[in-house]
C-alpha cells in the first residue's frame, strides 16, 4: 500500500498533509477534498476553494494515485493543464490548483510497517520448571474486513469484489479480528 504527501503555503507557513487510501472517508476509495466538511475528508478553508472540489483515488493494480475532478465550475489545474472533467495521474512534483491554492505532491511513497518480533527468552532450568493444570488450547481468531458503508463485516475467504450485503468497494475497509463461533 502506498501514500501520498501534499504540501502548500498558508500565509507564511508551509503545511503539508499525508493522505493513506485506506483512511475514513465520506466516499469509500476516495479522499475528497474541498471546504465544506460535511462532504470532504479533507477541509482546505481557503476561499476559492470549492465546497466539494475534487477526490484523490488510488489504483491498486498500477500503483498510482489519480485527482479526479468534481466540479464543472472552477476545475482543478493539474501541472498547468485544466481537469475540465475525468481524472489524471499524479508524480512527485505534480502541481494541483484548486482555485487560487497550490498544492505540491512531495512524496508517494510505500508505507511503512512495523513489525514486532517476540522476545527472545532466557533457558529455563529443569528444577524451576511448575506443573501447571492443563487448560483448552486457544481458539484461533481469523481476519475479516469491515465494510466503510454499512459496517457489515466478512471474513477474507469470503470476499470476492465488494462487500457481500451492499456492494461497496473495500479498499477502504477497516480490518478487523473476527471472534470464533
Amino acid at each position: 500500500m502506498y501514500e501520498i504527501t501534499l504540501a502548500w503555503a498558508e500565509g507564511e507557513q508551509v503545511e503539508a498533509k499525508t493522505l493513506h487510501p485506506w483512511q475514513a472517508s465520506k466516499q469509500p476509495g476516495a479522499i475528497r477534498i474541498g471546504r465544506d466538511p460535511d462532504r470532504c475528508d479533507w477541509v482546505l478553508s481557503h476561499p476559492t476553494v470549492s465546497g466539494l472540489h475534487v477526490e484523490i483515488i488510488f489504483q491498486p493494480e498500477q500503483y498510482q494515485f489519480y485527482l479526479r475532478n468534481l466540479r464543472t465550475q472552477n476545475p482543478p489545474f493539474v501541472d498547468g493543464f485544466r481537469l475540465e472533467q475525468g481524472e489524471i495521474a499524479l508524480q512527485v512534483g505534480s502541481k494541483i490548483r484548486l482555485g487560487q491554492l497550490e498544492l505540491n505532491v512531495t512524496a508517494i511513497a510505500p508505507i511503512k510497517t512495523t513489525v514486532l518480533l517476540a522476545p527472545q527468552l532466557s533457558p529455563i532450568a529443569p528444577d524451576s520448571l511448575v506443573s501447571l493444570t492443563p487448560t483448552a488450547p486457544p481458539t484461533p481468531s481469523t481476519y475479516g474486513l469491515q465494510c466503510p458503508k454499512c459496517h457489515q463485516t466478512s471474513p477474507y475467504e469470503q470476499l470476492q469484489s465488494g462487500c457481500p450485503w451492499c456492494g461497496t468497494s473495500l479498499a477502504a475497509a477497516a480490518s478487523v479480528i473476527l471472534s470464533p463461533r
